[in-house]
């Protein structure tokens, strides 16, 4: 299966042109990965996850596919965080591709919040923590800085 960024380019295009009739027809797992890119280059959310689940994958793809669906998923959440202070259920689980009860519970672990009443979430915008580090070049200047300020 071809990567994220294959699919979100030109170049998967071309290089579905470039694979001759006879092979695509004969394979049909290709076929199928092909149709997870056209979802994904006309962004249907929730058609990646049909095209996913729409073919009987052989046991060597079954793991490539089921992490690159892991991937999307988180992905797609990430999307949703910054993209939205609400949503409906239903619009979190076509974008998540799961049911509206695994939707809800999925965000729910994310510390989202959901109104009964409304069918609504409450995004929760998570803090994001990122690794600093620290080259030596700047610790130097760091260092040269403190020091011209107590001299």
């Amino acid at each position: 299966m071809l990567g994220w960024g294959l699919f979100c380019s030109n170049s998967a295009r071309f290089l579905w042109k470039s694979i001759p009739p006879t092979i695509r027809e004969s394979q049909p797992e290709l076929v199928a990965a092909w149709k997870i890119g056209q979802k994904l280059w006309t962004r249907d959310y929730a058609g990646v996850y049909e095209a996913i689940r729409g073919f009987d994958w052989t046991q060597e793809t079954q793991v490539l596919v089921a992490s690159f669906s892991e991937l999307y998923t988180k992905r797609m959440f990430e999307l949703l965080l910054s993209a939205y202070s609400t949503i409906s259920i239903q619009g979190a689980a076509q974008f998540l591709g799961m049911s509206e009860e695994d939707a809800t519970n999925y965000v729910l672990q994310q510390g989202w919040t959901v109104d009964p009443a409304s069918q609504m979430l409450t995004v929760t915008k998570q803090a994001i923590v990122r690794e600093q580090k620290l080259d030596p070049g700047k610790l130097q200047r760091l260092t040269e800085y403190v020091f011209h300020l107590e001299h």
